[in-house]
């Protein structure tokens, strides 16, 4: 389209828009989290698995989500009412990975000036080591490029040895161990991915790719 983003108006507009849905908003009991497990490992076709914006309607799973496979010990902070404004929020980006009807991995990623913060990312466990978490961050990464940021951020728990190789394979690099981060309970590890030296010159803006299949 020839323009340049500065910092991505475009893009966030775009993603809030995609993510606003024709859902009422409703009070809802929030029952514990069920992983799913029905469907073997052995027949996923992962091509099955496609990403899209979270709708209204996600906010429940999503937060349920986040209370078992990332918050687990910690207390819960991003329960459902937060998770609708993450996604109605023309700051923040959060992505749905689906099979089917079903949710079974997300990110949350906001957009600053120049830096992008992720958030939240989870992949359902019967999911797990199937590359989904791969495409919510590789997908991410494309969308901060465009919109002109200059790095990404995200904190881990210092012993989830996985979620380090994980970020590590996306390119990210440990900067800061942050003692207690975690509500005084835990120790976390800042990393950082850099998209571009601050202040260099923005690309021309082209719409990140939706998966169509």
């Amino acid at each position: 389209m020839g323009l340049v983003l500065r910092p991505s108006p475009l893009l966030r507009s775009d993603a809030r828009l995609a993510a606003e849905t024709a859902f009422a908003a409703q009070k809802i009991v929030e029952p514990p989290y069920r992983p799913l497990i029905a469907v073997a490992q052995s027949v996923m076709d992962p091509r099955s698995i496609v990403l899209g914006f979270a709708r209204r309607s996600d906010a429940l799973t999503l937060a349920l989500m986040s209370r078992d496979l990332i918050e687990a010990g910690l207390g819960w902070e991003y329960r459902s009412d937060r998770l609708a404004r993450l996604i109605a929020d023309p700051e923040t980006v959060a992505l749905v990975a689906r099979d089917g009807a079903d949710v079974i991995g997300f990110a949350v990623m906001t957009f600053g000036d120049e830096r992008a913060h992720l958030t939240l990312l989870a992949v359902s466990p019967t999911y797990q080591r199937r590359g989904i978490a791969r495409r919510l961050i590789a997908w991410l990464m494309d969308s901060a490029t465009v919109a002109g940021m200059s790095s990404i951020h995200v904190e881990l728990r210092a012993g989830n040895t996985a979620a380090r190789r994980l970020y590590r394979s996306a390119g990210f690099v440990e900067t800061l161990r942050l003692p207690g981060y975690y509500r005084g309970q835990e120790n976390a590890l800042r990393m950082i991915r850099m998209l571009r030296a601050p202040g260099a010159a923005v690309a021309s803006w082209r719409p990140p790719m939706i998966d169509k299949r």
